[in-house]
């Protein structure tokens, strides 16, 4: 792998877990002194963070960890709607009944568990449906978004954990249930339905943070 993807992956997951907060300034000089290369690849490196929405340009100032906006918040749930509704859809028609019930990992939640913990399985529930989708390029689209939208979940982790989290596995159990009795209609219903919900406790965390627009 080329030394700009390793500095790109690298900050890309710093970002993500939040561990660069959004707002954070980002300078050429000093992550090339970090990563102890020349400016070239922490530019490149950048450029694509940027083209992925994770990172934006200041003038004269450098680069800044892009600030969560509460409109492209919504905006990507109503999108995450669409991806994750068909992506049900597909599984319930096309995958394998093995695929369907190992789904069944997913149906509770340990009662104690960092906020890492609880980010990581609820990702990896999503990311479950992508792949029983059967539809590679809409699993990676669908995939992307959500490891995006995980800095989300950890801002506003405190509305969703503790009393939430029952409700979020039985929605969740709700879409596996249709999903293993083959309705794809029913599951995209759940699948919208949670989405919107999710969409609500997140907003409503979003809004009390100092790192949103």
């Amino acid at each position: 792998m080329l030394l700009r993807d390793d500095i790109h992956l690298t900050l890309r997951s710093e970002i993500l877990s939040c561990a660069l907060p959004p707002g954070s300034e980002l300078r050429e000089q000093q992550l090339a002194k970090r990563f102890a290369v020349s400016k070239s690849p922490v530019r490149e490196a950048l450029l694509r963070l940027q083209r992925e929405h994770l990172v934006e340009v200041e003038s004269r100032q450098g680069y800044r960890v892009t600030r969560i906006s509460i409109r492209d918040a919504r905006d990507m749930y109503s999108f995450r709607s669409t991806l994750e509704s068909a992506c049900v859809t597909m599984a319930a028609q096309q995958a394998s009944d093995e695929t369907l019930a190992a789904l069944d990992a997913h149906r509770r939640l340990p009662k104690r568990m960092s906020t890492e913990e609880f980010v990581r399985r609820n990702r990896e529930f999503h990311c479950e449906l992508f792949r029983a989708s059967g539809n590679q390029r809409l699993g990676t689209v669908a995939r992307e978004l959500i490891e995006q939208m995980d800095r989300m979940t950890l801002i506003s982790i405190h509305t969703i954990m503790g009393h939430d989290t029952a409700q979020l596995v039985r929605e969740h159990c709700g879409v596996i249930d249709a999903l293993q009795a083959r309705n794809g209609r029913l599951a995209a219903k759940l699948m919208r339905a949670h989405v919107g919900e999710a969409a609500k406790r997140m907003l409503k965390g979003l809004g009390s943070s100092a790192v949103t627009t």
